[in-house]
């Protein structure tokens, strides 16, 4: 079967023979499949891997694009596959047609399975294939209960003593287990039901962090999805203080000290996957305010085709990061998904005849074939120490996480002079913004104009979600905004689509499922280089960027926008007329 799939993705032209070769060797040395294989290399895509599947055994595809990979909601289907069948066995039931049932598979040659449910069902099986990935995402959707939060909360008892059954600390917590009612013991401690429950609905909703907080007369609850924050079902004002013990036992905090701020992190397993939760818990005037990061590495998007680059700005990025030495400086406030685009970037360009190394901190994302170092400043491992030490070790790409300091801006451009490529980040509120704090930082302006090869900012907008969007006409004032400030020709409006949010839940009734990056992108030009050399004037500045044609922030949100993607009011509140 390895064999046929090989040859159906070198019939469509995803793969080559050399490529075949490196996957079934890299399959049978690694004890996986050649489909995870392929993808692990990058040679076709998950979506295009399952095609192949789906043309090969002649079973039809079902993804979410072709809206076949949709559950039907009334006719009461997680009566028929219950979801801890569903998630064991990587199957979710679509519809039920007169005496079939039609679901949606991994492997659609496991007879046991079908079988298993024929008899489970009392129905005949029309099987469908579809990815792993997108498999996990609709099971999530058709299982989610929004009302479990809110019945674990209040079916909580009442403490009996502050932080008391907090629960056991382990380095790993399977939400999954905890929360199967079958495997939750009677005697399981309603504070960790409590915990379980909130990190499982976070994950589920696709939360980013989790702010717990007291006040005087109400708790409050929050999960930060897409960017904005929205309440939940809190738990019992007597509750917290053990909630909050229960998260410091498991990232291994003092539970007494309620005095200082305390950082830790604890991992929790979910559907086969690690998920990192990085805790900050900070003392306030009605008790310690708790804040949960959660770092789902199977989020990430470390494809640089789909980060939200205009084909040009792409282009740009990545012929500077191909080039043999340089500065490239990638700047946006925190939580804008820098790391994400630098780590997707070195993906893209990584190749085992040069060496790279990453000094980050923390370090979010683990890159095969890259050295990554975090950095200590308690014990002297800042970035400019790790800078000068790197130096030592034959880099010739090197990423650097921020650059905070002066020491560690100099320890950058000598990188950069003595034949290195630096990428790193900048605290900046715009791309050319990094000129004139570089120079505060002590770079002098004819070694930064000489060195700096390309800088680029970007912001996340939410994107619109497929299931519930509707279209949308802007007033013409709108309209002739957009056209003016994205430099679009107005003869191309009949290809244009506006769509506004509603809300379903799909999208837990935001409205909007996920967020893209939108860049500025400007590579140095000889007239900016001058710039930078003679008077440092960022107005001139950003003529000169607008004289080469790159597209600024508020230009590349608005090619999303008449692309349908997201919404007049979204890129209006990220960004700013002259960005």
């Amino acid at each position: 079967m390895a064999k046929q799939l090989s040859e159906i993705l070198m019939e469509q032209g995803a793969l080559d023979a050399e490529q075949v070769k490196r996957v079934q060797l890299y399959a049978k040395q690694n004890n996986v499949t050649v489909a995870e294989a392929v993808v692990k290399f990058g040679f076709a895509t998950e979506e295009q891997v399952t095609a192949a599947l789906s043309k090969h055994f002649s079973v039809p595809y079902a993804s979410r694009e072709n809206g076949i990979l949709v559950p039907e909601k009334e006719q009461n289907l997680q009566e028929i596959i219950p979801e801890k069948f569903a998630r064991e066995n990587m199957v979710i039931p679509l519809f039920v047609e007169e005496d079939e049932l039609a679901v949606a598979v991994l492997d659609p040659t496991n007879v046991f399975l079908l079988e298993n449910i024929k008899m489970m069902s009392g129905k005949q099986v029309q099987p469908f294939i579809a990815s792993k990935s997108q498999l996990l995402n609709v099971i999530d959707a058709f299982y989610s209960n929004k009302n479990l939060l809110e019945e674990v909360m209040n079916e909580a008892a009442k403490p009996t003593a502050e932080g008391a059954a907090a629960g056991e600390g382990d380095e790993d917590v399977d939400v999954s287990g905890f929360l199967d009612l079958d495997k939750i013991s009677p005697n399981t401690s309603q504070y960790v039901k409590q915990v379980n429950a909130i990190l499982r609905q976070a994950i589920a909703e696709r939360t980013s962090d989790i702010h717990l907080e007291m006040f005087d007369e109400r708790v409050s609850l929050r999960f930060r999805i897409d960017g904005s924050l929205y309440e939940r079902t809190a738990p019992a004002k007597e509750s917290v203080n053990a909630i909050i013990s229960r998260i410091k036992i498991l990232s291994k905090l003092d539970i007494a000290e309620k005095r200082l701020p305390q950082d830790g992190s604890f991992t929790i397993r979910y559907q086969n996957r690690s998920i990192e939760v990085r805790v900050s818990v900070c003392p306030a005037v009605y008790g310690e305010k708790l804040v949960l990061r959660i770092l789902d590495k199977g989020t990430g998007e470390m494809n640089v085709d789909k980060l939200g680059f205009e084909p040009e700005q792409k282009k740009a990025f990545l012929e500077a990061a191909n080039l043999p030495h340089g500065l490239i400086f990638l700047t946006g406030p925190t939580g804008s998904g820098k790391s994400t685009t630098l780590n997707a970037v070195l993906t893209t360009i990584r190749t085992p005849e040069l060496n790279f190394m990453t000094l980050e901190d923390p370090v979010e994302y683990k890159l095969a074939g890259i050295s990554q170092v975090q950095v200590k400043p308690a014990i002297g491992l800042t970035f400019a120490a790790g800078l000068r030490s790197f130096l030592r070790q034959d880099p010739d790409v090197i990423l650097v996480g921020e650059v905070r300091d002066n020491e560690t801006a100099e320890a950058c451009l000598k990188a950069a002079l003595t034949g290195h490529l630096v990428l790193s980040t900048l605290h900046t509120n715009e791309a050319l913004g990094a000129v004139p704090r570089l120079i505060d930082m002590g770079m002098e302006p004819f070694l930064l104009a000489s060195s700096l090869a390309l800088v680029a900012a970007q912001r996340l907008v939410r994107i619109l979600c497929p299931y519930c969007k509707v279209p949308h006409i802007p007033d013409p004032a709108t309209l002739a905004r957009i056209i003016q400030e994205g430099r679009l020709n107005p003869r191309d409006q009949n290809s244009w689509t506006f769509f506004k949010s509603v809300g379903c839940p799909k999208c837990f009734g935001t409205g909007f499922m996920g967020r893209r990056a939108i860049y500025e992108v400007y590579r140095m030009t000889e007239e900016m280089r001058n710039i930078i050399y003679k008077t440092q004037d960022l107005v001139e500045l950003k003529r000169a960027a607008v004289r080469s044609g790159a597209l600024n922030l508020r230009a590349n949100g608005w090619h999303k926008v008449i692309r349908g993607q997201t919404t007049v009011d979204e890129i209006l509140s990220i960004t700013t007329a002259d960005e």
